[in-house]
């Protein structure tokens, strides 16, 4: 079985392709060349799918409280409406009217907007099923929950090395990754591709209330 794990990267995607063992990392520059990698049984995608049209979802929440002692965060995603525009006032005032309380994306969550709508459009109607959102922190908490500084920090990269070490040849990929991809990028990639593993094995978790988005998208976060 071979699966695709895939974190954004400065508008481009790295990917974390997992056969048994063995994974090599890829830069793949856009959605459709993510989507066009061969022979791979489930493709997990650290990038919303799943949209509200009027508030927060479930999911987020979730996530959230289960991360909220591990060094790291989970940004709301944008609601459905505000991928109709790529300016961020525009944005924000389509924000405020779809929700009640009126909120807002952070200008963090808005730099997603283009890739989430990317992969939105690219899923079609009704979506490739195969296709699965994950968050790589549920990932690493779950592989060991000793992960807890910060990624990026020297203690949370080794934190998160030793944790992938266990199920890949994790150094390996490393060593051969294309030129330029960051660390904390190509860790968040395998620990995605380790989530799809576990996910075509009928062994994943999601979290989420169930329901589905007006194009038939799941909101859930799944590991």
């Amino acid at each position: 079985m071979t699966v695709l794990g895939v974190d954004g990267w400065r508008g481009r995607w790295v990917g974390a392709l997992l056969d048994g063992p063995t994974v090599t990392l890829h830069a793949l520059a856009d959605v459709a060349a993510v989507l066009a990698v061969p022979d791979v049984d489930l493709i997990a995608i650290d990038m919303p799918i799943g949209l509200s049209e009027d508030g927060v979802r479930a999911c987020d929440v979730e996530a959230r409280r289960r991360l909220r002692f591990a060094g790291s965060s989970v940004f709301p995603t944008p609601v459905r409406a505000v991928l109709a525009t790529d300016d961020y006032a525009e944005a924000r005032a389509l924000s405020r009217r779809a929700t009640d309380p009126p909120r807002a994306p952070s200008a963090q969550a808005f730099q997603l907007v283009k890739a989430i709508r990317a992969l939105d459009d690219a899923l079609g109607d009704p979506p490739l099923e195969h296709v699965v959102e994950v968050h790589p922190e549920l990932a690493f908490r779950a592989l060991d929950p000793a992960v807890r500084d910060r990624k990026g920090s020297a203690r949370g990269t080794i934190q998160r090395l030793r944790a992938l070490r266990e199920v890949m040849d994790v150094e390996e990929a490393l060593v051969e990754a294309p030129s330029a991809v960051p660390v904390v990028d190509a860790l968040d990639a395998c620990a995605a591709a380790w989530s799809a593993r576990r996910l075509a094995d009928g062994r994943g978790e999601c979290v989420g209330d169930g329901t589905r988005d007006a194009r038939g998208r799941p909101m859930r976060i799944c590991w």
